[in-house]
């Protein structure tokens, strides 16, 4: 028998407590008492698919500049650049970690502090990369990138905001949107950058994007109903409930933490499997973060036969840019699909489809770079590849997310990525050894060899493992359903 032991606090500290208690309750009940116009869903999505744009654009722009900025800031190290651009990104992770235990504090403080907070932050990022005229600066900007980048409050803001019946559909055609806004970044490659040795200039406009899109979103944009009922339900409970919900062992800690996640999702078998699932989805990883290289260093061999500086800068000048033109929309065709299927289909139908698309898809880009195909036919195989990428990452977060309770959702969404961290480190560690002992120009067999097997296994894993989660009530699920 567990024996609760609690600490004695003074009257006078009980009324404060109490106090305080009922001043955010009054808070969160007139928040929620603003009356919504008709149309508030309307702009909401609006606003949620501009700050998503900033975060596709501020996720993708320094995969998209891969080798202007590896052979720029690493031009010593020669054929080994890349990898020396990787080792400086491992080198920021832990600000991603950072970022993870940050995440949490939006399931006590709301989602729309933390919606403004990383849009903000990852426009200044962009500018601080932009005005960056050293490797430190250029370190400083994408450290910050490394830490707003994985909070994802705006998918958040999506789940809990869209009719269930039409979750999926509303999330997968905002991101096609989001996704098709990338193509202002070869746009920007076309007209700002003469020489690759101007890539920081294509950093600016979307830093300025984002900027204003946080002060729209400051006015705009409202707390979410699903956050404020379990924090009003959570803040009315008496101090008896508190008690005995903090002894129940699947909710020990009910308003949210990592570890705490980490520990529920590991007791119950549809979050371990998924979690599992993704950490070896995400093996792959160096492909999905180098496929400009991929591309750069495949057509200078199948075009020249050789890696000269010169020969660099004309193909990424020329069928790079160009192929780069269709990246955005491969990716946005195979994540707008993703989301049908799983609204129509099941979760874990657009699941498995999106990681065969995505495995398919890689396979035609990797040959397509390398037999020099037409560019256009070769980007659109990258974005479909990178697309169906994080489109598989994506249906996982939303099956992890529907399959948490409401109180710990946000902190088991964020506990995901500590296990797919696994996948990664096999990724960059596989990539920094092959890169710094082979070149650049090795990355895109090591990129095949590593994705191809992740993938088969995450897909056996997804097929045999996982239950889908269509139509699960994100007030009600508790996580043991699949137990």
């Amino acid at each position: 028998m567990k024996i609760l032991v609690t600490k004695t606090l003074t009257p006078e500290k009980l009324r404060k407590q109490q106090a305080k208690r009922e001043k955010e309750i009054l808070k969160w009940e007139k928040e929620k008492a603003r009356p919504k116009k008709s149309y508030y869903f309307a702009y909401l999505v609006f606003i949620i698919t501009l700050i998503y744009a900033t975060d596709e654009i501020a996720s993708q722009i320094g995969t998209l500049m891969k080798t202007e900025i590896a052979n720029d800031l690493f031009s010593k190290f020669g054929q080994s650049s890349v990898s020396m651009l990787d080792l400086l990104t491992i080198v920021g992770l832990p600000f991603q970690v950072i970022g993870l235990l940050y995440r949490p504090l939006a399931d006590r403080f709301g989602r729309k502090t933390f919606l403004i907070i990383n849009t903000v932050g990852m426009s200044i990022a962009l500018l601080v990369i932009f005005l960056s005229n050293n490797i430190f600066l250029y370190f400083i900007g994408a450290c910050m990138v490394q830490f707003f980048i994985p909070h994802d409050m705006h998918v958040v803001y999506i789940m809990e905001s869209s009719p269930s019946k039409h979750r999926a559909k509303f999330y997968s055609v905002i991101k096609f949107i989001a996704n098709m806004s990338v193509m202002l970044i070869p746009v920007l490659r076309d007209t700002l950058m003469a020489d690759t040795s101007q890539w920081r200039n294509v950093y600016f406009i979307p830093a300025i994007i984002g900027l204003v899109t946080s002060f729209v979103a400051i006015f705009f944009a409202r707390e979410t109903d699903a956050f404020i009922d379990a924090r009003i339900r959570r803040l009315k409970m008496t101090d008896e409930e508190l008690a005995q919900e903090k002894a129940r062992k699947s909710d020990a800690n009910a308003q949210g933490g990592l570890i705490t996640a980490l520990k529920f999702a590991m007791k119950h078998k549809q979050l371990r499997w998924l979690y599992i699932t993704a950490a070896f989805l995400n093996i792959g990883f160096i492909a999905s973060v180098s496929y400009q290289v991929i591309m750069s260093y495949g057509y200078a061999e199948s075009i020249y036969g050789t890696f000269t500086e010169d020969i660099m800068n004309t193909v990424s000048l020329g069928p790079v840019t160009t192929a780069l033109i269709l990246f955005p929309f491969g990716s946005a065709v195979a994540q707008v699909i993703m989301g049908f299927i799983s609204d129509g289909k099941g979760r874990k139908a657009a699941a498995i489809t999106t990681a065969a698309n995505c495995l398919l898809s890689f396979i035609g880009f990797w040959f397509g770079a390398k037999y020099n195909w037409d560019p256009y036919i070769v980007g659109f195989l990258c974005g479909a590849f990178v697309g169906s990428y994080y489109s598989v990452n994506d249906v996982i977060i939303i099956m992890v997310s529907e399959s948490a309770p409401t109180n710990l959702r946000s902190s088991v969404m964020s506990a995901e990525f500590i296990v797919a961290a696994a996948g990664y480190a096999i990724s960059y560690i596989a990539n920094f050894i092959v890169g710094g002992l082979l070149g650049n120009a090795f990355i895109g067999t090591l990129a095949i060899s590593l994705l191809v097997p992740g993938y088969i296994i995450g897909l056996f894993l997804l097929v045999t493992k996982t239950h889908d989660t269509k139509n699960v009530n994100l007030d009600t699920v508790t996580g043991t359903e699949w137990d």
